[in-house]
């Protein structure tokens, strides 16, 4: 039985169902998809369609990323974004072209049930980007951090490897969790194309909304495989990179 966390996906549905092939789900496999399921190449409404199909023979659990917000508030209630809009939204809204009201409320009901963040029997953390409370994610004041902040990573990035835990400088946020997972923040922004870790933090957003693919970790060891750079799955399409 293996747990295996997904970076962001970003509309790749093609990427998404090799990465699976590859990796073999089986019936006792948890999947903990990282969050961003859409915003970027053209079948962001289709992965959803296949996420909620997945979720019915497979246990899944489902992080919420900051561009799944903006499409929930677009499918509540119409509403563009423009931020969104300009950073995958619109090819999330052409999409959508052909669902009916019915498929579209049952895509909105799954964005609605997504988890803010997700804490194993093992104490690891999985959230979509991060937190800043002292005292751990769940006493986090402000949810949107969650799904937007850098500054966790930022700041593993940044310490002094040879810091020991008891430290008194050793921040106390990293202390409450064996382990915590993380997207958000693609790894090719450092020119890495695989999961990154420091400290006790795994980033597995490898870049799928960019030049990137999509990643799954068995988090137990640390294996990990990729589909294509899902860029090229879609020839004709730019996602969201500017050249």
């Amino acid at each position: 039985m293996r747990v295996l966390a997904i970076g962001d996906i970003h509309g790749g549905l093609k990427a998404l169902i090799q990465l699976l092939n590859k990796l073999e789900v089986k019936d006792d496999d948890t999947l903990i998809f990282m969050g961003d399921y859409v915003d970027g190449w053209s079948e962001s409404a289709q992965v959803i369609e296949f996420l909620i199909e997945l979720s019915q023979t497979i246990k899944c659990v489902f992080i919420k990323g900051n561009h799944d917000v903006w499409c929930e508030n677009y499918l509540r209630e119409g509403e563009v974004n423009p931020t969104w809009y300009i950073h995958g939204g619109k090819e999330t809204m052409e999409s959508y072209s052909g669902f009916s009201a019915e498929e579209k409320s049952k895509h909105l009901e799954f964005f609605e049930n997504l988890r803010m963040y997700y804490l194993d029997s093992k104490n690891r953390l999985f959230l979509h980007a991060g937190f800043t409370s002292m005292h751990g994610a769940e006493k986090e004041t402000f949810k949107e951090t969650l799904y937007f902040d850098r500054t966790l990573w930022e700041m593993t990035l940044a310490i002094d490897k040879n810091i020991a835990v008891d430290d008194v400088i050793y921040p106390k946020r990293l202390k409450h969790y064996k382990e915590i997972y993380i997207g958000h923040t693609p790894t090719t922004n450092f020119n890495v194309d695989v999961p990154m870790n420091a400290v006790n933090i795994w980033n597995v957003d490898t870049g799928a909304a960019f030049r990137g693919k999509i990643t799954g970790m068995d988090i137990d060891t640390k294996a990990f495989l990729q589909s294509d750079a899902v860029y090229t799955l879609y020839p004709d399409e730019k996602g969201r990179n500017k050249d």
